[in-house]
C-alpha cells in the first residue's frame, strides 16, 4: 500500500517543487578555452558554463545561470568517497586547471584544458590515480540553447552523441555509459598509475562526427602552446605571477579567427546579487578591446595587436559616423538584447539578457582609445599611417569634430538621459592629441592639404581642453566632475592624468583624486559612481568596479605616494580566487566577487597598473609629463 505523504505548508510545497540553484561562488570557478570560446570549472569539478562552438553561441553548459537541469559536466570522486584534502592550480604558465583530490582510499589528479583549437572544439578531462584506488563519478547533462533544450541522445559502448538540430556534441572515453534522468553518466574507479580520459567535442549534426585524437598528445600541446606564449612577456617584476596570470586571461579572451576581445566569456552575472545589473560580455568594446591591445603591446605581443588592427578595420569599415562602441566577434553589428526568461538567474539574479543594446549607444570616448591603440600598433615594415589605418583615423576626426560638442552615453553605458560626460570630453581631446602626435613624428609635412586638415583638428583639441576645464571643473568641489553641470563625482575622472590631459601635480588633479578618496570609496575600494543618483537611469546599488581601484593605484603611485598605491593594489590581489581570477566587481559587504566573470577589464588595468608600479614606461607616459594649460 502507498501512503502519500501531504504537505506540511504550502511554503514547504513551494520549496520542494522549486529547483535547487547551484550555490557556487564565482571566486570557486577556473576558466578554461581555446581562444575561440571559454568555459567555468567549478573547485568542485564541474563546467557549469560553456557557450559552443563560440563566445558569443548559446550556452550548452548554463548551470550557473540556474540549475543543474540547465546543464553542466561534473567528474569528481563518488559520493561514498570520504575525502580528506584537496588542491586546486594551474598548471604553471598554462590555461590548464588541475584539481588534487585526497580520499580515505586514495588520491587522484583531474586536468582540466580545451586544447587550441583544430577544426572542432574540445573539453579534455583527464583523471590519473596518484595513489591507491578512488572511485569516480562522471554527468553529463547537455542542454542546448542556454539550458532550454534536451538533444537527442545515443549511445554506443564508450561512444555517446547527442544532436539538437544541426548541433552535434560527441563524448569519447575509455570509462562505462550508461543513461540516467536524461543525462549521461560514469561510475568508475582510478588505480594508483591509471588514467581515464573524457574528451568531449562540438561538431555539425550535418557533418562527419568529429574525429577521435590522443588526449594526452592534446595536453602536451596545449602545455607547449601556453608556455610558449607566456615566455614573450616582457614583465619581470615583484607581481610577476599576477600579471602572467592576467595576460593568459586577456590572451583567453581572444577570438582568434577575427582578433576580437571579449569583455568576458560570461552573461547576466549580476552587479549585485539579486539585482538586475545584468548584462552580456561576450562581445568585442572598442573601449575594452583598446585598452586590452596597449597592455599587450607593452608587454611584448604584437601578434594580438596586428589581428586586432585587421579586426577593427573589418568591423568599422565604411562611414565614421556608422562606429559602434561594440560589435560581435567577427564584427557584427546586430546584437539585439533579448531576455532568456526560464532560467532563474546567478542566485535568482534576473534578468537572463543575450545581446546588449548598448551598441546603440553614442559613446565619445571610443574614438579616443581606438586611436590611442593604432597609434601604438606597428604595421610591419610601414610606419603606423599606412593608407587605410590614415584613412579610417582622418575619418573618424572629421566626424569627431562634428559630434563632440554632443552629449553622449559615457564609459558607464548609462541607460538614463545622454549627458555631456567629461570622461567623453577628455578622451576625445585623446583622439586628437593622438593623432596629431603621430602625424608630428612621422610625415614630412610636405602636403598643404593634409597640413590644413589637421591644423583644424589641432583647433579642436585644444577647443575641447579649453571646454573641459570650464565647465567640467567644479570650483566649490575644488574636482572635475560627472557631468557638465553636475555636482556627482565619478572614478573615470582618475584617467586625466594618466592620458595626460592634465598633469599629475596639476591642482585641479590633485583636488579631483581627493574628492574621489572621500567620496566615491567604500571599504578601500573605488565605486565608480554614485548609484543612487539616478544617473544611469537603474535601480542603485552594485559592488566596486575593480578596474577604478586599479586606476587610483596607479595615480597614487605617480603623484608619489607609492606606499599607499602599493598597499592599495596589494589589497585589490588579495580579492583575487585561488587561481588569480577576478570579475567585474567586488561587493565589500558581501566579500564576494560579482559581475561577469574573468573580466578583461579587470586584468587589464591591473597588468598596466603593475607595469606602473615597477616603474616602467606605460602606454601614456610620453604624455602624462606634458603641461597642458587652459
Amino acid at each position: 500500500m502507498i501512503i502519500a505523504e501531504p504537505f506540511k505548508d504550502e511554503k514547504q510545497q513551494e520549496q520542494k517543487s522549486q529547483p535547487k540553484l547551484l550555490g557556487a561562488h564565482l571566486e570557486d570557478y577556473a576558466l578554461i578555452g581555446d581562444c575561440e570560446t571559454a568555459a567555468l570549472v567549478c573547485r568542485e569539478g564541474s563546467i557549469d558554463w560553456l557557450c559552443w562552438p563560440n563566445f558569443s553561441s548559446g550556452a550548452v553548459f548554463a548551470g550557473l545561470l540556474g540549475t543543474r537541469e540547465n546543464g553542466y559536466f561534473s567528474l569528481k570522486p563518488a559520493k561514498e568517497e570520504q575525502i580528506t584534502g584537496d588542491d586546486w592550480r594551474y598548471k604553471p604558465h598554462t590555461l590548464i586547471v588541475e584539481k588534487t583530490w585526497r580520499t580515505a582510499k586514495g588520491e587522484v589528479l583531474v586536468s582540466d584544458f580545451m586544447p587550441p583549437r583544430g577544426k572542432h572544439s574540445d573539453v579534455v578531462r583527464i583523471v590519473r590515480g596518484i595513489r591507491g584506488t578512488v572511485r569516480m563519478r562522471m554527468d553529463l547533462t547537455l542542454r542546448f540553447d542556454y539550458g532550454r533544450t534536451i538533444p537527442w541522445v545515443e549511445s554506443v559502448d564508450h561512444h555517446m552523441r547527442a544532436i539538437a538540430g544541426p548541433q552535434l556534441v560527441v563524448l569519447r572515453t575509455d570509462a562505462p555509459l550508461h543513461g540516467e534522468d536524461l543525462s549521461t553518466v560514469s561510475d568508475f574507479e582510478v588505480h594508483e598509475g591509471e588514467s581515464v580520459c573524457f574528451v568531449l567535442s562540438y561538431g555539425s549534426a550535418l557533418e562527419d562526427d568529429p574525429e577521435s585524437f590522443d588526449a594526452y598528445d592534446a595536453y602536451n600541446d596545449t602545455q607547449k602552446f601556453w608556455t610558449e606564449w607566456t615566455s614573450q612577456r616582457s614583465y619581470h617584476g615583484p607581481y610577476e605571477e599576477a600579471v602572467e596570470r592576467s595576460l593568459i586571461t586577456l590572451k583567453a579572451l581572444t577570438y582568434r579567427p577575427t582578433g576580437g576581445v571579449v569583455a568576458a566569456p560570461t552573461t547576466s552575472l549580476p552587479e549585485k546579487i539579486g539585482g538586475s545589473r545584468n548584462w552580456d560580455y561576450r562581445f568585442c568594446w572598442l573601449r575594452d578591446t583598446a585598452f586590452t591591445l596597449l597592455v599587450l603591446l607593452h608587454q611584448g605581443f604584437t601578434e594580438e595587436a596586428l589581428a586586432w588592427r585587421g579586426w577593427l578595420l573589418r568591423a568599422i569599415a565604411g562611414s565614421a559616423e556608422q562606429i559602434q562602441s561594440l560589435y560581435g566577434i567577427g564584427g557584427e553589428r546586430q546584437l539585439n538584447e533579448w531576455t532568456a526568461d526560464w532560467l532563474p538567474g546567478y542566485e535568482g539574479s534576473q534578468p537572463v539578457n543575450i545581446g546588449n543594446k548598448a551598441a546603440d549607444q553614442l559613446q565619445t570616448d571610443v574614438y579616443g582609445e581606438i586611436i590611442a591603440a593604432l597609434s601604438r600598433t606597428p604595421v610591419g615594415d610601414d610606419d603606423i599611417w599606412t593608407q587605410a589605418v590614415r584613412s579610417m583615423v582622418g575619418n573618424m576626426l572629421d566626424h569627431l569634430v562634428e559630434i563632440w560638442q554632443l552629449p553622449d552615453s559615457g564609459i558607464w553605458e548609462v541607460r538614463g538621459p545622454e549627458q555631456h560626460f567629461v570622461h567623453s570630453k577628455v578622451m576625445a581631446w585623446v583622439a586628437f592629441e593622438r593623432a596629431i602626435a603621430s602625424y608630428d613624428s612621422h610625415s614630412k609635412h610636405d602636403d598643404p592639404k593634409l597640413e590644413e586638415r589637421f591644423n583644424r583638428w589641432r583647433e579642436v583639441r585644444d577647443q575641447i581642453h579649453r571646454d573641459v576645464c570650464k565647465n567640467g571643473f567644479d570650483k566649490e568641489l575644488n574636482s572635475f566632475v560627472q557631468a557638465y553641470g553636475s555636482k556627482q563625482l565619478d572614478a573615470s575622472l582618475l584617467r586625466i592624468p594618466l592620458v595626460g590631459f592634465l598633469p599629475i601635480s596639476d591642482p585641479r588633479v590633485i583636488g579631483t583624486v581627493q574628492a574621489i578618496e572621500q567620496r566615491l570609496m567604500r571599504d578601500g575600494l573605488v565605486l565608480r559612481y554614485d548609484t543612487a543618483s539616478d544617473v544611469d537611469g537603474l535601480p542603485p546599488g552594485e559592488g566596486a568596479f575593480l578596474a577604478c581601484s586599479f586606476w587610483l593605484a596607479s595615480v597614487r603611485h605617480l603623484q608619489g605616494r607609492t606606499d599607499e598605491a602599493r598597499e592599495l593594489f596589494e589589497h585589490l590581489l588579495s580579492l583575487r580566487n585561488p587561481l588569480g581570477l577576478l570579475a567585474e566587481e567586488y561587493d565589500p559587504e558581501l566579500k564576494r566577487q560579482v559581475g561577469n566573470y574573468p573580466q578583461a577589464f579587470t586584468h587589464l588595468t591591473m597588468a598596466f597598473t603593475a607595469s606602473i608600479l615597477n616603474g616602467e614606461q606605460g602606454p601614456w607616459t610620453e604624455v602624462m609629463q606634458q603641461d597642458q594649460k587652459c
